[in-house]
């Protein structure tokens, strides 16, 4: 799944040791855009916090698996990241970067001649 916004709060890192060894986790506090913008949290754990470098104020997209899991009988639900993406970088969806038109096209225009 996916979902694009901007990071409006980093929560404080978490770290422990679990049975499978050491572990941290980042969890960030996305607000989506449109007419009803919501906040989601999302967590990134490992070495990926340190790849992605997210920050406060960043556009980002971000893809994400939901897992849930039940514990003391509730049951808690977490968005881990796996990618993030920051909009407005290279690669992105901007507008093409085309080279100006040529002298001759120019002059071709203002002769009221069309080129074809």
């Amino acid at each position: 799944m996916e979902i694009s916004g901007k990071i409006i709060a980093l929560l404080p890192e978490q770290s422990g040791q679990g049975k499978n060894g050491t572990w941290k986790k980042q969890e960030y506090i996305l607000e989506t855009t449109g007419q009803y913008p919501k906040k989601v949290c999302f967590s990134v754990w490992g070495d990926k916090i340190d790849q992605f470098n997210v920050k406060s104020g960043d556009a980002v997209e971000v893809s994400f698996d939901v897992e849930s899991r039940e514990y003391n009988q509730r049951w808690y639900t977490e968005l881990r990241a796996w990618k993030v993406a920051k909009q407005g970088s290279a690669g992105n969806d901007g507008p093409p970067n085309f080279p100006p038109p040529s002298d001759d096209f120019m002059e071709k225009a203002d002769d009221g001649d069309l080129p074809f």
